[in-house]
């Protein structure tokens, strides 16, 4: 198992504009570098220990989408070859190597696009309460994990802290205006059933995602991540079965441990063990081999 990268170092070669919960994003001028670490975060705290080549995993499974979906919409990707990077970041080759990319300076939609297929997560509560997701209303029986008969749309805002809020499509209109929220409601949607359909021809149900936007040159662009096991729900189609929670290739393992040692979901988290992280990468692993091929 390789060296778990938890820090970026590039201090007083390139400024440091944000630091995530997983990136690490630094400012190049006209560009940006987003560094993907090992770190990990669950019920909005990073956990003291990541898992060792996650980040790696979770930047080969995004370029993998943001290179399938180009014909569906334009993303942030300028480059993710190190030899091509600024001279000034070649003697940190090895850390940036398979974890970094070189994207365009858009500017941030803030508004999380959540596509749904199936009624799990925060959507089975809201709907188990009010038989809605979002302002949504929804057919009256169904049960957890249940596919819906069409993809749902279901906007959240970006927090910068804390929990994202989920909101009604009427909220996004008065935050970011009809037309741009209509574009991104029609994008989400096409973008999260193209990969459910590639995805289901490899094993793996894709329950829900999320995805960003931001604008460049104006035009609306995909940024960040995308169809990894941190934005979205991977399920093993082989056991899959509505009315329980289910099998999944995300860190949904990772919460049900920290739940199981009665946590509180307040700062600081515990350590995970070495068998939970070992298990964790597995997952990962596993998501890659059967999506990637």
């Amino acid at each position: 198992m390789e060296e778990c990268l938890l820090q970026t170092n590039l201090d007083g070669v390139v400024p440091l504009l944000h630091k995530g919960k997983v990136r690490d994003i630094y400012d190049l001028g006209k560009s940006l570098l987003m560094i993907a670490t090992d770190r990990i975060s669950a019920f909005d705290c990073i956990l003291p220990n990541g898992i060792p080549g996650r980040g790696r995993i979770l930047t080969e499974m995004s370029l993998f989408w943001f290179t399938h979906t180009r014909s569906l919409i334009s993303n942030h990707v300028i480059t993710t070859d190190v030899r091509a990077y600024p001279k000034y970041l070649q003697p940190f080759s090895n850390q940036l190597e398979g974890r970094s990319m070189i994207v365009r300076k858009a500017k941030r939609i803030d508004i999380e696009c959540v596509a749904r297929g199936y009624i799990t997560g925060s959507g089975w509560s809201s709907y188990k309460k009010s038989g809605s997701v979002c302002g949504i209303a929804l057919p009256p029986g169904l049960i957890e994990c249940q596919r819906l008969s069409e993809t749902i749309f279901t906007p959240a805002t970006k927090a910068e802290e804390g929990h994202d809020e989920n909101i009604s499509f009427g909220q996004m209109c008065e935050a970011i205006g009809f037309e741009v929220a209509k574009r991104l409601r029609n994008i989400t949607i096409s973008l999260y059933n193209f990969a459910r359909e590639n995805a289901e021809k490899r094993g793996i149900i894709i329950a829900d995602t999320k995805f960003e936007f931001g604008i460049w040159d104006g035009t609306i662009i995909l940024i960040d991540e995308m169809l990894s096991p941190d934005s979205s729900r991977f399920w093993d189609a082989a056991t899959y079965e509505p009315g329980r929670s289910q099998e999944s290739f995300d860190k949904q393992y990772v919460r049900d441990w920290l739940d199981a040692t009665g946590w509180n979901h307040q700062p600081p988290a515990p350590s995970l063990p070495k068998e939970v992280v070992e298990q964790t990468l597995e997952k990962y692993e596993e998501a890659r081999r059967r999506l990637l091929g």
